[in-house]
């Protein structure tokens, strides 16, 4: 059954692509998993403490078992979006998730730093190309109008799945040590995998030549993405930009806990949960800046990316103020929870962007190269750069000097505003086609 929105004389519709409520269940559904998926992935750096005093380890390599998951998800996003795009979005979702939550279990039974690096690396292997699979499903059974709303929801449960790995790795270890947190968190994740077969997907559409060649290899990929990147400036200075944003997120959210054991002298246990907040509150600035964004681009879609730009300035100065001014206390806390809530504003508006230049027969494959910026260049490197830049100057500054990467986000965004509307009208009005769920017999009828 064709269940594509269609072009009247008055413009291209913009609708449901199957009903209401499939939509809205691949919604909960994927962002369900969305979140397990970083509890899993977070839970690791309220532990830190713990495996620093246990088995001696610098910061880097503390870092290292953060950024060692967005290594590999960046390496392997590209190859398994493909699949996804030619096969199924749904089926590759579900191998993946069962993947992430069986190695998270291995973690706890890891003797030393070599055995959770690994175990970690196969956390990292589970989730390669979630996020970009997960998104393009979302952005396609929706209507665009609700694109950067709902995909800045779906990051969000980044920052929520954050707080809870945060909090439960932080209650768990104060209570039955640290290698049963990884035990506890990566149970869920096997359930959610098995119903999500109940998800609807959504046909692969027909593709020019050029494009039918990219998706036959991860080689032929990669030169087709070159290219794309060299032709779409929008493409390239928003993966830029996110990822540069990404930095200061992931520093923050990976050493908040353990520069409040420091400095603040609060125990391992208190200081999770008051990292916690402040991942918190950053899940609700996801949803709340790409809803405001979405108005703003009302009156003008490149007003999206000038609203970023300025967001990101604004990220970098409070926490300048906050880890490089006199404020201390809970003055400085409360600095850190307002930069927490203002540097996640990119979350859901850069996917949306790019996937508003990317033709929908390759988004899969298109949000894998914005995953693979924001991962490789992003996600991998704030952690570790801040566990280095501790180790030569201290925790303190390393904190006030990773925010000027948002300073360098705000010039990408700006530079990607001049090419995005351009750059969107090349792929509007390609139609979508809807298919059953993986375990349905037949299509069911459209509602919306």
């Amino acid at each position: 059954m064709n269940l594509h929105p269609v072009e009247t004389a008055r413009g291209e519709r913009d609708d449901y692509l199957v009903g209401r409520p499939q939509a809205w269940f691949a919604f909960a559904m994927t962002f369900a998993l969305m979140l397990f998926d970083y509890i899993d992935r977070q839970v690791i750096v309220s532990l830190f403490p713990y495996m620093k005093a246990e088995w001696s380890l610098a910061d880097k390599q503390l870092g290292g078992l953060v950024s060692i998951i967005s290594i590999v998800v960046a390496v392997g996003g590209i190859p398994v979006a493909l699949l996804a795009d030619r096969l199924s979005r749904v089926k590759s979702v579900v191998v993946m998730a069962a993947t992430w939550s069986l190695a998270t279990i291995s973690c706890m039974f890891a003797g030393n730093y070599s055995q959770l690096f690994v175990a970690r690396a196969m956390v990292g292997v589970g989730e390669t190309g979630y996020g970009s699979v997960g998104a393009a499903l979302i952005a396609s059974l929706f209507p665009k109008r609700l694109r950067s709303a709902l995909l800045g929801a779906f990051f969000a449960a980044a920052s929520l799945g954050s707080v809870l790995g945060v909090l439960l790795g932080g209650v768990i270890a104060a209570r039955f040590g640290w290698h049963a947190a990884f035990g506890v968190v990566g149970i869920p994740g096997l359930a959610l995998a098995l119903l999500y077969l109940f998800v609807r997907d959504y046909k692969t559409v027909a593709l020019t030549p050029q494009l039918d060649r990219a998706k036959q290899s991860a080689g032929n990929a990669v030169r087709h993405i070159a290219g794309a990147l060299a032709r779409s400036r929008t493409v390239l200075w928003t993966c830029i930009g996110g990822a540069l944003q990404l930095i200061v997120v992931s520093a923050v959210w990976s050493w908040l806990p353990s520069y409040l054991n420091r400095f603040h002298g609060v125990a391992p246990d208190q200081a999770a949960k008051q990292a916690a907040v402040v991942v918190l509150v950053g899940a609700l600035g996801s949803f709340v800046w790409g809803s405001l964004v979405d108005r703003l681009a009302l009156r003008r879609a490149r007003n999206k990316l000038l609203a970023l730009a300025a967001l990101c300035m604004v990220t970098m100065l409070i926490f300048l103020v906050a880890f490089a001014g006199p404020a201390t206390g809970s003055r400085q806390f409360l600095l850190i929870a307002l930069g927490g809530f203002v540097m996640t504003c990119t979350v859901g508006v850069v996917a949306a962007v790019v996937i508003d230049v990317i033709h929908p027969g390759v988004r899969s494959t298109g949000a894998a190269v914005l995953s693979l910026f924001q991962n490789l260049f992003g996600l991998a490197v704030g952690p570790f750069l801040a566990g280095a830049l501790s180790d030569a100057w201290g925790l303190q500054q390393a904190m006030a000097v990773v925010p000027v990467c948002s300073a360098l986000a705000a010039l990408a965004f700006m530079r990607a505003s001049r090419s995005y509307e351009a750059d969107m009208a090349q792929v509007a009005g390609v139609q979508l086609d809807a298919v059953a769920s993986a375990l349905a017999s037949a299509p069911a009828p459209a509602h919306g």
